[in-house]
């Protein structure tokens, strides 16, 4: 992004429902032998992060993160153990190999996720694991409605023509994709399921407070800073329309979560 448009606070609004599908990543990690060393890419303000670590007990545990807000945040969750850098998840290496690398809700950010998933378990110890999960909701009105408003005036133009895709739509595949590719980079029986996590929200209107803290993040970067408030009010009337204006509101939320070890030589 050129600018960063990700504010920490708008995120941790709903840090209870954002932490779930980790937690269930993290549930599915196994402990039958130590992990000594982590990575979390896209670890945001690295709370997840150590307190992951802490479960697990590794020895070095790295969370890595684009967004300087973000970083500044983490910062504070720092210990001798546990250590936060900016880089970008896409390109990521590590010095040594680790025992697990974990993504929650971030590889949907970045394109070409077999190039990327593979460049992960290249960074693996011998039976090494990977716990990534990411949205796979691009179909529903909460993203949709946002995409429709972004080709109206005046914030097309104000975005150069061209409104930035969704990433969850241009970017994730299939479940049964990531399974595949998996099995081909020599990972044991991996553990792909999608899951509909059902988030009660107190209105149809919070869920514009959601997707402010994550899938708005793009308009929020390309439009001037004077056109964010008159963006977010035209995309509240769109999804009002669309999803009715109750209290409180179920929002059906799909994501892909994947667990993998690699097979042992």
């Amino acid at each position: 992004m050129a600018r960063d448009d990700w504010n920490p606070d708008t995120y941790a609004r709903f840090a209870e429902l954002r932490a779930r599908p980790f937690w269930d990543l993290a549930e599915r990690i196994d402990t039958t032998s130590p992990i000594e060393s982590m990575a979390d890419l896209g670890c945001g303000p690295g709370d997840l992060t150590r307190a992951l670590a802490d479960r697990l007990g590794t020895a070095s545990a790295i969370g890595v993160d684009s967004s300087a807000a973000m970083l500044s945040r983490a910062s504070g969750q720092a210990t001798d153990r546990c250590r936060f850098e900016g880089g970008d998840i896409a390109t990521w290496t590590s010095e040594q190999f680790v025992d697990l690398v974990i993504a929650n809700a971030s590889l949907q950010w970045v394109p070409d996720h077999r190039a990327v998933i593979e460049r992960w378990a290249s960074q693996l110890t011998a039976c090494g694991q990977l716990a990534i999960q990411v949205p796979a909701n691009a179909d529903h009105p909460s993203h949709t409605c946002s995409a429709t408003v972004a080709e109206r005036e005046p914030f097309r133009s104000a975005m150069g023509g061209t409104p930035p895709a969704d990433p969850v739509g241009a970017n994730v595949l299939a479940p049964e994709a990531y399974a595949e590719l998996l099995h081909d980079l020599g990972f044991e029986d991996p553990d792909v399921r999608l899951v509909v996590y059902p988030q009660v929200m107190p209105s149809s209107a919070t869920v514009v407070d959601w997707t402010r803290g994550t899938s708005l993040t793009r308009f929020f970067t390309a439009l001037p800073d004077d056109l964010h408030e008159r963006f977010v009010d035209a995309y509240r009337s769109e999804l009002l329309v669309a999803i009715g204006d109750r209290a409180p509101y179920f929002y059906a939320f799909k994501r892909i979560l994947m667990n993998a070890r690699r097979r042992a030589a």
